[in-house]
């Protein structure tokens, strides 16, 4: 796509290859661009390919974020490819004392008792301070599961701060997060955090429901001695019942609509249209006419002729 330019710092967009781009996926990834766009900064796309990878589904988000109009800066990072990195990052924390391992079940977690102030799911810290012995029960336990133990993060906060550029200051609680998984694969967060400094994003725009994640990656990045990036999370799109958008509500992929006759500069149009700016045909039109102030703050509701 475009070559890259001298620019400072950059922002992203890192889609996972489940399945073809709906519109609200379509709508963070113009935010994304025209926000990165707009101040200067490169802009990098990333396949978030650790999980759930249908095949040919990269390739098509690819041709699906070039025909809306979307160029981008250097080449498309695989997450799958940057390995090496992510266990340089976890050995990194181990060195400084970070990580531990974890014996506890998914229903274990959830049905253990927590802090008042914890969220949902927040890790009560279970595994945190056991003894030589009970480590290895824990072990032997996980044998019998013929699992691993997961890795988890020793935070050293119990919230972080992070500055969001539409919802401003935000606080949130920081619990001991998992770095590698049961089954041997890299977590989002750590992944996340590492694989955005690699290439030097300073801005991270996406989906608002990531907002209360991003105090938890900051410290992270903190902890790796990263740099914490500014956020900028965009509404989510729902469909008429008010759940997120997903295939199940009928035509909702740019391919879709093809198939019902429509072009991309008409998807566009719709996606400019949720953004109270008419007329727009393709990406250009968005950053040339969108201002950031007057995002929506509620969900984007799609509401699609079958």
């Amino acid at each position: 796509m475009s070559p890259g330019g001298a620019h400072e710092g950059a922002g992203r967009y890192a889609p996972s290859p489940s399945g073809d781009l709906h519109l609200g996926n379509l709508r963070t990834a113009i935010l994304a661009w025209a926000l990165a766009r707009r101040t200067g900064r490169a802009f990098r796309l990333r396949i978030e390919d650790l999980d759930r990878v249908r095949p040919g589904a990269a390739e098509r988000q690819l041709e699906d974020l070039a025909a809306i109009g979307l160029d981008w800066d250097g080449p498309v990072v695989l997450q799958s490819e940057r390995e090496a990195a992510h266990d340089a990052a976890i050995a990194r924390l181990t060195d400084l004392g970070l990580v531990y391992e974890c014996f506890c079940t998914r229903r274990e977690i959830l049905e253990a008792p927590r802090a008042p102030h914890a969220p949902p799911g927040a890790y009560p810290g279970t595994c945190r301070d056991l003894d030589g012995a009970a480590r290895e029960r824990g072990r032997a336990r996980m044998r019998e599961l013929r699992r691993e133990p997961a890795l988890r993060l020793r935070a050293e906060a119990h919230e972080w701060t992070v500055q969001d550029v539409f919802a401003g200051e935000v606080t949130a609680a920081v619990d001991d997060l998992v770095l590698r998984r049961g089954d041997g694969v890299v977590a989002y967060n750590l992944a996340v955090v590492v694989d955005d400094a690699a290439v030097g994003v300073d801005q991270v725009a996406r989906a608002d429901d990531l907002l209360t994640s991003a105090p938890r990656q900051a410290h992270l990045a903190h902890l790796l001695g990263l740099p914490e990036p500014v956020y900028a999370h965009v509404p989510l799109a729902v469909s008429p019942s008010g759940a997120r958008l997903a295939k199940r509500d009928g035509a909702v992929t740019l391919r879709d609509r093809l198939e019902r006759g429509e072009t991309a500069a008409d998807v566009v149009e719709r996606i400019g249209a949720s953004l109270g700016i008419a007329g727009c045909r393709s990406a250009r039109d968005v950053l040339e006419r969108w201002e950031p102030q007057t995002l929506p703050r509620e969900p984007w509701i799609v509401d699609l002729p079958a």
